[in-house]
Parts: C-alpha cells; structure tokens; sequence
C-alpha cells in the first residue's frame, strides 16, 4: 500500500514565490522533519527546479519520462539539502502526452513521504494534469487584486474537475494598508490562508546564494514561517525558537553584510 502523499503547489501568475515556497518546504520538511521529500518540476513549459537548486544539465528529466524513454528513476536526483527532485528540461520540446503523469507519478508514493508539484503557472493543459496528479492542492498567491484575480481562476477550475483545493499560501505580505487582508481573501475565495509569509530581503539573498532561507538564514521570519507551514502539512509539531536563538541567528546571518557595509552610503546596507 502507498504510503506517501502528492501535494501540488499551484499559482496562475508568475512572481507569487510558488517556486521558492516549494523548495523551501521540501527542505523543512526533509531537515526539520525527517521526511522522505521528492520536488517535481511539473512546470513543462518553463521549468525552474533545476535553476532553483543549481542544476541544469541532467541526463534524463520528466519530459523523457512522459515521453516513455526513461524510467523514472533514471531521472530523479539526488540532491546536497536533503532531498530528491526529478527536473523538467530546460532544451527538449514538451510531451504531448501530459495524461500520463498521474501514472507515472503514483508509484513513488511507496518510496517518498511527500512528492511536491511544482505546477505550471498557466491556465492549460499542463496545470490541469498536476491537478489530477495531487493528493492535495495548495495555491501560493499574494495580497493584491491581480493576483487574486488569478487565485480566482485556479479555485474556479480545481472546482470544474471536482478537485478541492485546501489552503492558501499568503506570500509577499508587507503589512500595508493598500493590501488585501486575510480574512477578505478568505471570504471572496472560500478557501482557508493557512500560512502568511512576510516579504522579506533575506529571501532574495538566498536565492542568489542558490540555497532555501530554511537553510540560509533558519532562524529569520520568513524561514519560520515556512517551517511552521511545513509541520502543519505533515501533522508534525513545532517547536518555536527561544528569543535567543533568534536573535543569535539574526547577528549571525547579518555579521557579513554588517562589516562589509560602507556606512558612508547610509546605515542600510539593503
């Protein structure tokens, strides 16, 4: 019996962080929790995985696998933070076949605790086959109209193919007033925020370091966010830091940027 569990990660606009939030939970919860995590770059069309991760060329990726060229497990990848992740490819042409990826993907279950879809962000065929693919749905959006607009659409058709999708991820969050609060998403939607993620620079600094902030800076805002997110994901408890531990890290992380800042620009050194 199939022991794991499939989670797409679905947003219909690009710039929502769907990308970052699925690396960054699958290594919460390959660190933090000692689970089994696989990343599927189900994002044909423009796959970001391997770039995220710093990995590009692979031998073989999930087109060659829908493409019945390569088994499966010739094209998943071991990776340095604690998990696996089978990339799409950045050069070959799309598989047409995209109803083949549920069958594919269903086996791993016996072998990963959670297999996170890394959906496309374009209301087409690609999108639709990682939400038949899924266990459970989660959508990534952001506090402004646009997005919600999109957010909309994603709820509108998960409904269409009797799919239910059962959490937001409120991500990007400033804290201002021109923003769109929690509980009115909620209410336009239907669906629950069950992770609100503050913007926070530390997650670009990690980026261009090709590393999670779960990772990067683990004790930051935004890090324990996506931890406390990934405990509640997988019925895990979490622990909060002590004031110390926070603080400690939150020197630590800046100690670098702090001595190697030319005050004479202004004490911001972001």
């Amino acid at each position: 019996m199939s022991k794991g569990k499939i989670i797409g990660i679905v947003s219909i606009k690009g710039g929502v962080g769907k990308t970052t939030s699925v690396v960054n939970l699958a290594s919460s919860l390959a660190n933090d929790y000692s689970k089994k995590v696989l990343i599927v770059d189900t994002n044909f069309t423009s796959p970001n995985i391997g770039l995220h991760l710093g990995s590009v060329e692979h031998k073989a990726t999930l087109h060659e696998v829908l493409k019945d060229k390569v088994k499966i497990n010739e094209a998943i990848y071991n990776h340095q933070y604690g998990f696996h992740f089978l990339p799409g490819s950045l050069y070959n042409s799309n598989p047409t076949n995209y109803s083949k990826l549920k069958q594919k993907l269903q086996p791993l279950k016996k072998y990963y605790d959670y297999v996170l879809l890394d959906a496309s962000n374009s209301l087409n065929d690609e999108l639709v086959a990682s939400l038949h693919a899924s266990d459970e749905l989660y959508v990534v959006t952001t506090p402004d109209l646009p997005t919600l607009s999109t957010t909309l659409r994603a709820v509108k058709l998960a409904k269409e193919k009797g799919l239910q999708i059962r959490g937001l991820i409120l991500n990007k969050v400033r804290g201002k007033n021109y923003e769109l609060k929690k509980e009115d998403i909620e209410r336009l939607t239907g669906i629950p925020v069950i992770s609100i993620i503050n913007e926070n620079v530390k997650v670009l600094e990690a980026l261009s370091n090709v590393k999670p902030i779960t990772l990067y800076s683990p004790y930051s805002p935004v890090a324990l966010s996506y931890k406390k997110l990934a405990a509640l994901l997988s019925n895990s408890w979490y622990k909060e830091p002590s004031l110390f531990k926070k603080t400690f890290g939150y020197v630590k992380d800046d100690f670098f940027n702090f001595v190697n800042h030319d005050f004479k620009n202004g004490l911001k050194y972001y």
